[in-house]
């Protein structure tokens, strides 16, 4: 895939395919590895009061909660891992999305790019952390999250997930 733009080509970074839009409540997907193998399951838990998906890993662990904020003056989800949790947070800014992602007990993360188009950066720090992009595949409907090795591939896949919940409908 090759996406991280200025980073070191020796860095390890982890790539995942995901699938573009199929994140209605109830649905549930694979997540693959830069090998093909199934690594996350994301679970549409459907009968909710508000929309909830459960990121499961290969083994069938539960490893992140994403929720809708009910409430909430913007568009907000809660995101929990294990002890730690996140929120993100949907900003407008002119006429593109923006999101803040508020990281309990670390850094926190800003996503901005063409998120419709999946196209789009997640940084830390000023340093990009990781990247998503569909330019690599010809599978219509789906998408490459590239993160960087030092980066939790849980958080990140998290927020793309809730990132994509968000902008359900935007296009």
């Amino acid at each position: 895939m090759g996406l991280l733009r200025n980073r070191d080509d020796d860095a390890p970074v982890r790539r995942f395919q995901m699938r573009e839009r199929l994140l209605s409540i109830g649905d549930d997907y694979w997540i693959d590895d830069e090998s093909g193998q199934h690594a996350f399951l994301v679970d549409g838990k459907a009968m909710r009061v508000r929309e909830t998906w459960i990121l499961k890993d290969a083994g069938g662990n539960e490893v992140a909660e994403i929720k809708e904020r009910m409430l909430s003056v913007r568009d907000k989800m809660k995101i929990h891992l294990g002890d730690r949790s996140a929120t993100v947070t949907k900003r407008v800014l002119g006429l593109r999305d923006h999101f803040h992602v508020d990281v309990d007990g670390g850094d926190d993360l800003k996503v901005h790019g063409n998120i419709v188009e999946h196209e789009y950066e997640i940084e830390r720090g000023g340093d990009t952390v990781a990247e998503v992009s569909k330019k690599w595949f010809r599978v219509r409907e789906t998408y490459g999250v590239e993160v960087v090795a030092d980066t939790d591939p849980v958080l990140i896949l998290a927020v793309t997930v809730a990132v994509d919940a968000m902008t359900d409908g935007a296009d």
